[in-house]
């Protein structure tokens, strides 16, 4: 990375820091463009070289730690159930996620920014339809890994959609307690995984198609 990029990435972190600060202290809807870029001494314009919005500042941490993930299922092992793929995938980059996120901010001040996400009604919404997005990428990528076809058979969605569901319950239930560090996450998300049932759990290659 030369000097130029160097500096660029830095005005970058700066404006996502700034953002997600005045996120978690002062709220999302009370914060403004403008306040983003004069916490950084930078102009609107400038801020918008980086960010089509704020809500693209909220969510690019997030959408990051999803990259990761998404790589890590389409890395599972052939022959592993589809579900414990899913969840290995998350619980085993869990710790890569947490370098991501310290390499841009500080994982603290991310967590307090998945609370005002939580309570926010815009932010929440954005939240749930990438969920959605996400849910099919993982369902073709499931489908694809067993030899199916996503819009003939339902399981790949069905697996992804009860994985996600339990995701979302986790979510609501961290935002709502009083641990809100990134392995109070890990730790409760893991919890309800093993909960999950064993039939969607079992190796689908050695059954019938419904």
């Amino acid at each position: 990375m030369n000097l130029r990029e160097r500096k660029k990435q830095r005005t970058r972190d700066a404006l996502l820091r700034a953002a997600l600060e005045l996120f978690a202290t002062r709220g999302y809807e009370e914060t403004t463009v403008d306040d983003i870029a004069a916490a950084v001494d930078v102009s609107q314009r400038t801020f918008f070289r980086y960010f089509a919005g704020k809500e693209e500042t909220a969510f690019y941490v997030t959408r990051l730690a999803e990259t990761q993930v998404v790589e890590a299922v389409r890395a599972r092992p052939p022959g592993e159930a589809p579900l414990e793929a899913l969840r290995r995938a998350l619980l085993e980059s869990w710790d890569a996620i947490n370098e991501t996120i310290e390499e841009i901010v500080p994982v603290d001040l991310h967590m307090r920014v998945y609370r005002v996400i939580e309570s926010t009604p815009a932010l929440l919404a954005a939240h749930l339809r990438r969920a959605t997005e996400l849910e099919e990428e993982l369902a073709r990528i499931i489908a694809e890994r067993e030899g199916l076809d996503v819009d003939a058979d339902p399981r790949p969605r069905i697996v992804v959609a009860l994985f996600g569901g339990v995701i979302r319950v986790t979510e609501r239930l961290w935002s709502a307690g009083d641990d809100l560090s990134l392995e109070g996450m890990r730790q409760l998300t893991a919890t309800y995984l093993d909960q999950v049932g064993p039939a969607l759990a079992g190796n689908w290659r050695t059954g019938q198609s419904p």
